[in-house]
């Protein structure tokens, strides 16, 4: 049994005679109390804690959601307050909005040392803070990262002055916010191990300075946070307010309906109207918005006391006697539901148990997430070589691996996820369907009747006609055929520009010379196969086809059977149209593969065959650097990705450790 448990027992068996006997047996255990308590912290706690916080000081924090503790409140709810008695130091206090960025408060309990405190985070701009107006017992250290402010200083009263000039940086002198965390790290005999994070008290109407939507922006800041499942969401709650009400505790139930990891603080019970306690000790003890973790009520300095300048350990005892003394509160005491003291331990014992719950999946995440960077900053290249001769070998590199793309390309392989074949060969498709739709249109009886007969007498056939009737028809597919060039031609730029965009992805000139180079031999190729086509339809106007052929189409399509010595019995005004048909369904036939053939050969193949050529004379350029200069987003994504596999690689390797001791 520990010694709180043997306390909370003699008194509720009625061991203590009296409030003062059991204030006396506190204070006489209170040293042996807390030998054991940070005894067993030290051994079992602790090191659960130190490994959260290194890994949020490597900065995986930006990578994955972190195990933390974010403490949220409506203005005015008593947030600071608790804060104050947790860490033992005055934090920024005032009317508005006092918390104006989020504060990673660490509190480390070590026997024996001198108080002594760090202040971090990233600043705007280079080189040191200056704060306006002396600070004393205070000193700069330069930090391996170009923006990274730290400040150590031993002097508690100066936490104030310090925090509220890293918020002006941070989010500007006045009443603006930011969402750049600043890092509060104090070692001290006389704090409980813990680390939380402070937000912005929630606010509904703007004071002046502040923008309209100042109440929107903290909401939006303290949802980023507390809508991770690895954050636990200690709400804080006056009792003189209707907790149903309370825009914090509303906001932590959105995200967390179930209250599995929200816990509240009541705070004001002083302030409580008379005949309500009743209904305080209800909320306590989980009967009117159950929570998995509960509810502690907490009694911290009023404002008298900070204006009488109460330390904070007479106000911890002032505040044990106000629950020891209230009738309806004191029950609350040996329910371990009370006091600011029993909150430290809940937080750091609920911390503890969620970090070990989270940290084989963030061991898994880290793990996976290192895999994808690395896969990413693979594909990112390392950049060229700086010396001449290796700038050249590289480009060689990259110039014919392009050239291998391009080649699989043309000849059909599947480079990208989208097949250029198929894309071709359903245009194609609309090609052919196009031109046996025109077939339905091809009625030549109305042109073959009496009124179109020339001066042939009859049985005779006018061929000058039936050449006409063909040509006409058929000259109405030039259009159409320049359309499906232009279709083929912007499919295939497309796909090579594709290549381009992967091949060198990171150099801008490259690319905008390689694209340029495509663009004009499309456009030579272009012409070349309108002109192709143009010859195309002129020859089509030479009415011909092999005779087996014709007779085959025509048998086909008149069901009778014609053949070559038939030749001169055949020709009859009544087969005329029949024969047109035949002849038609020849071309639509020879067009349907000739055009889709020519149109490849040109935009295509020989395109590709000319580009390999051209690109390649890009070695002759004189200044290679300037081929290969990088863009410098790619620079940046680059110098990303390294910060983030060096912070990841130096996360999995304190996990590592930290489960293998």
């Amino acid at each position: 049994m520990s010694i709180s448990d043997t306390v909370n027992k003699m008194s509720s068996s009625g061991a203590f005679s009296s409030p003062d006997q059991r204030s006396a047996y506190d204070d006489e255990n209170e040293s042996q109390m807390n030998g054991e308590v940070h005894s067993h912290l030290e051994k079992s706690i602790r090191p659960y804690i130190d490994l959260i916080d290194t890994l949020r000081s490597i900065g995986i924090h930006k990578d994955l959601a972190l195990p933390t503790i974010v403490v949220i409140g409506d203005q005015s709810s008593g947030k600071s307050s608790v804060l104050e008695a947790l860490s033992g130091v005055a934090l920024p206090r005032g009317t508005g909005i006092v918390t104006r960025c989020p504060l990673e408060l660490r509190l480390k309990k070590v026997p024996g040392v001198n108080w002594k405190a760090v202040l971090t985070y990233n600043k705007k701009t280079g080189g040191f803070v200056n704060f306006a107006g002396p600070i004393k017992a205070s000193k700069m250290v330069a930090q391996p990262t170009h923006n990274e402010k730290k400040i150590e200083f031993a002097d508690p009263s100066l936490v104030e002055q310090h925090v509220a000039e890293a918020q002006n940086e941070l989010a500007g002198k006045g009443v603006g916010i930011s969402d750049e965390l600043i890092t509060l790290e104090i070692m001290s005999p006389d704090v409980c191990d813990l680390t939380l994070i402070d937000l912005p008290g929630i606010t509904r109407v703007p004071v002046e300075g502040q923008p309209e939507d100042i109440g929107k922006q903290i909401k939006r800041l303290i949802l980023k946070f507390i809508i991770k499942h690895e954050t636990i969401n200690l709400v804080v709650v006056p009792c003189n307010t209707d907790i149903a009400t309370t825009e914090a505790l509303k906001m932590a139930q959105e995200v967390d309906p179930a209250g599995i990891r929200t816990l509240a603080i009541l705070t004001k019970p002083d302030l409580i109207d008379k005949g309500t306690e009743k209904n305080i000790l209800a909320i306590v003890h989980n009967t009117v918005i159950p929570l998995r973790k509960g509810y502690i009520m907490v009694k911290c300095r009023g404002q008298q006391q900070i204006d009488d300048e109460i330390p904070l350990k007479d106000a911890a005892q002032m505040e044990r006697d106000f629950f020891q003394n209230n009738d309806y509160f004191r029950c609350l005491l040996e329910e371990n539901k009370a006091t600011v003291k029993c909150l430290a331990i809940k937080l750091t014992q609920d911390l503890v148990d969620h970090i070990k719950k989270s940290l084989p999946q963030l061991h898994e995440e880290i793990k996976k997430k290192l895999w994808n960077v690395k896969r990413a900053l693979k594909d990112c290249e390392d950049g060229p070589p700086e010396d001449l001769k290796g700038a050249k070998e590289f480009l060689i590199k990259i110039l014919n691996r392009f050239n291998e793309q391009i080649k699989s390309l043309s000849s059909g392989e599947l480079v990208s996820e989208k097949n250029l074949f198929v894309e071709l060969r359903a245009e194609f498709k609309k090609w052919n369907d196009y031109l046996n739709s025109t077939k339905k249109s091809f009625n030549p009886s109305n042109k073959l009747s009496q009124k179109n007969r020339g001066r042939e007498l009859p049985g005779f056939s006018n061929y000058r006609l039936f050449e006409k009737i063909l040509q006409d028809h058929v000259a109405k597919l030039k259009e159409p055929a320049n359309d499906l060039l232009n279709a083929i031609k912007d499919i295939i730029i497309k796909q090579f520009a594709d290549i381009v965009s992967e091949c060198f992805q990171n150099y801008h000139i490259l690319q905008n010379i390689t694209k340029d180079t495509i663009n004009n031999i499309q456009l030579n190729q272009l012409e070349k196969a309108e002109q192709r086509i143009s010859e195309q339809f002129k020859m089509e106007n030479r009415i011909f086809t092999q005779d087996p052929i014709f007779l085959k189409i025509l048998s086909e399509i008149t069901n009778e059977i014609y053949s070559e010595k038939e030749l001169p019995v055949f020709d009859k005004r009544c087969t005329y149209s029949h024969m047109l048909e035949a002849y038609y369904e020849i071309v639509v036939q020879r067009t349907a593969d000739q055009l889709p053939l020519m149109i490849t050969f040109y935009m295509l193949q020989e395109t590709a065959q000319i580009l390999s050529t051209d690109v390649m004379k890009l070695l002759e350029q004189p200044d290679v650097h300037e081929l290969l200069s990088e863009n410098s987003d790619v620079s940046r994504k680059r110098k990303e990705l390294r910060a983030c596999l060096n912070r990841l690689t130096a996360a999995a390797k304190e996990i590592s450790s930290f489960l293998t001791d």
